[in-house]
């Protein structure tokens, strides 16, 4: 069950391979039909400049992930499609999803599609801004993986921004990685990277965690940020309670996946010793002073304490049973292998 829920997360890494796709382009989206020409015009411009290795034209692909969309999205894609086939290019692609999923089931098949050496993404409201692309390719020839966008002047309204802050402030505090903005839909990835890493519910916002964990580089660069020009935020004050709660599964399958006895062992060994601690309290309080014990609530906690450690040790104690023996058939992810058969 654990090597299962481990899967959900990382898969092994490809062999190395040469990339018929220099840039991968991956947008998830949901009713964001008037921003997509406008979106497409800029990432068209920005990418045009740029050169592949061998001082070729940049080969580039642009995956739509539409999220369920309601506003005909589906049918701009499509017709954005069809200028450029008739154009002779076949660099735009679409994906629709027949209901909305949410952003991390679109990444995660995005990047299941994405054949680039390099992989962006970014969000299709025009917020983010596509002449960052250069920039963000040009930080991952530096040597790092993954890199991530931070909008250092935002323009959203502060029911917005300051809880945003909040949040990343407590996730670069628990995680120890020194990111400003998580939730920064502009970010940078090495092809390994996305085919490594596995998103689901609103683990998109802890990739940069996840990626750190499995070994990645992590950068991150300031990025432009724009205010909204088209329709409205589709996100609400309960991502950040969602977000929160994905917080604390990253927090223990990156800490404590692999030694549960770390986490539960410690939290037992404390309830036991503290209930303990009453009972003996009490036990010289009847013996010294002959005191009534019946009507003593803490007599109650003391014996709920003691229970409850040991039960949480024996819980850290089968899963360090399950974790040895998921090792042993543990994938490890290898960078590279020089003259090995």
């Amino acid at each position: 069950m654990l090597q299962t829920f481990a899967s959900l997360l990382f898969k092994r890494l490809p062999s190395s391979q040469a990339f018929p796709i220099d840039l991968s382009l991956v947008i998830p989206l949901l009713d964001e039909s008037e921003s997509l020409p406008e979106l497409l015009r800029q990432i068209l411009e920005a990418t045009l400049p740029l050169k592949n290795k061998s001082s070729n034209a940049l080969t580039l692909e642009v995956i739509f992930i539409n999220d369920g969309s309601s506003d005909g999205s589906d049918a701009v894609i499509k017709s954005l499609i069809a200028e450029h086939h008739k154009a002779g290019t076949r660099e735009l692609k679409l994906i629709s999803f027949q209901k909305n999923y949410g952003k991390s089931a679109g990444l995660h098949i995005g990047f299941e599609a994405a054949r680039g050496e390099y992989v962006i993404t970014m969000d299709a409201d025009l917020q983010d801004s596509p002449y960052e692309i250069p920039n963000l390719m040009a930080k991952i020839d530096e040597g790092f993986d993954l890199v991530s966008g931070w909008k250092k002047i935002r323009h959203d309204p502060i029911s917005k921004t300051l809880p945003s802050r909040f949040f990343n402030f407590v996730t670069s505090t628990l995680t120890g990685i020194p990111i400003h903005d998580f939730n920064c839909g502009l970010k940078a990835y090495r092809y390994e990277v996305v085919k490594s890493v596995q998103i689901y519910g609103e683990m998109h916002r802890y990739i940069p965690v996840l990626a750190k964990w499995n070994g990645f580089r992590v950068s991150e660069i300031v990025v432009e940020h724009r205010a909204r020009k088209f329709g409205v935020s589709k996100f609400g004050i309960s991502r950040f309670f969602k977000g929160f709660l994905d917080l604390l599964t990253v927090l223990f399958i990156t800490k404590y996946m692999k030694r549960p006895m770390h986490f539960f062992g410690t939290l037992g060994i404390f309830c036991f010793l503290l209930g303990f601690g009453m009972g003996l309290y009490l036990t010289i309080e009847k013996l010294l002073y002959d005191a009534s014990l019946s009507n003593r609530p803490i007599l109650f906690l003391a014996v709920l304490l003691i229970i409850l450690g040991v039960q949480l040790f024996l819980g850290g104690l089968l899963g360090e049973m399950i974790t040895k023996s998921y090792a042993q058939s543990e994938p490890y992810f290898i960078k590279e292998k020089i003259n090995i058969d």
